[in-house]
């Protein structure tokens, strides 16, 4: 994926942890998503002082929602709150 297949980086990652829950975020909010970083963060899970980072490419008219959806998210205006508690069950 590249600027010339219309997708753009958004951000730059580190971990695999993290790239998974960021794709899989922007695409639970309908924006495609690829991954593109070195072969050393999967081979040997390097990932220290930006050896091992990751780009997110989402297509380019996306890209702003997508940031802004990072942006939320980081800001915390995502969150999902816990449920209310059941009152106990009358006997």
């Amino acid at each position: 994926m590249s600027e010339a297949d219309g997708y753009v980086v958004i951000s730059i990652v580190q971990g695999q942890f993290v790239e998974a829950q960021i794709k899989a975020f922007l695409e639970a909010h309908g924006i495609p998503c690829e991954l593109r970083g070195e072969a050393l963060r999967v081979t040997h899970a390097i990932s220290v002082d930006g050896i091992g980072a990751a780009e997110v490419l989402v297509p380019a008219d996306r890209a702003d929602e997508a940031r802004d959806l990072l942006a939320r998210a980081e800001r915390g205006e995502l969150a999902i709150d816990d449920p209310p508690a059941e009152p106990p069950a009358e006997s």
